[in-house]
């Protein structure tokens, strides 16, 4: 099967909305803040339970589709679930850039916010390079352009996208980044909501914060 030919979507307009936060405000609530789960279509009936199930890596790396980062023979493994259309996954992806020689990040597209999430998430699982994509697309969106546009067949991709957000529908999460590992220190399960700094998500994973950060 020939691999989706992609291209950057034009950009959007800017909003007209006044900006009611100074910037040191914003920045704060970017780091803090995660893209929550927005109504689904008509077409999607899936519904979360009641009540969740208790997450752990063993049945992440067992069910979840994702691609990795960093070394493959690294003994530890971050699961990141992410919507390629949230700007605080995209934070939560450069935060994570200066800790792949200390841990393998495995992350896991999920189609929350819009259609276009799943076509971008079916993507980047496509891809012969996902990191590069990956940085193409944050690039994109990050200049207001909407990130990687998808012109290509990816239908068996999306259907492991729409597997991952049932997944992450099962353990009860309503927004996205969402990082789960054992802690390099003391094997304990870790489970973080949002986006994090690089030294903080260091600390919660029991990993050295790099030098310059």
């Amino acid at each position: 099967m020939a691999r989706p030919s992609l291209s950057l979507l034009p950009p959007s307009p800017l909003s007209s909305a006044p900006r009611l936060l100074s910037a040191a405000l914003l920045g704060l609530a970017l780091t803090l803040a995660a893209c929550k789960d927005s109504p689904k279509p008509a077409a999607d009936t899936s519904a979360k339970p009641t009540a969740s199930q208790t997450v752990s890596v063993e049945a992440l790396a067992a069910e979840a589709k994702g691609f990795s980062i960093g070394s493959a023979m690294a003994v530890r493994t971050v699961y990141v679930f992410f919507d390629p259309q949230c700007p605080h996954c995209a934070a939560l992806w450069n935060a994570a850039k200066p800790l792949k020689s200390q841990a393998r990040f495995v992350w896991i597209p999920v189609g929350l916010l819009n259609p276009t999430s799943s076509t971008q998430g079916a993507a980047l699982l496509a891809a012969a390079d996902p990191e590069a994509l990956m940085n193409q697309h944050e690039a994109s969106m990050a200049a207001k352009q909407g990130g990687i546009l998808v012109t290509g067949e990816v239908d068996a991709q999306k259907a492991l996208v729409a597997s991952n957000t049932a997944l992450m529908n099962r353990y009860g999460f309503g927004g996205v980044p969402v990082v789960v590992a054992k802690h390099a220190v003391t094997g304990e399960l870790v489970v973080k909501e949002g986006a994090m700094p690089t030294p903080a998500l260091a600390n919660a994973l029991g990993l050295a914060v790099p030098s310059g950060n």
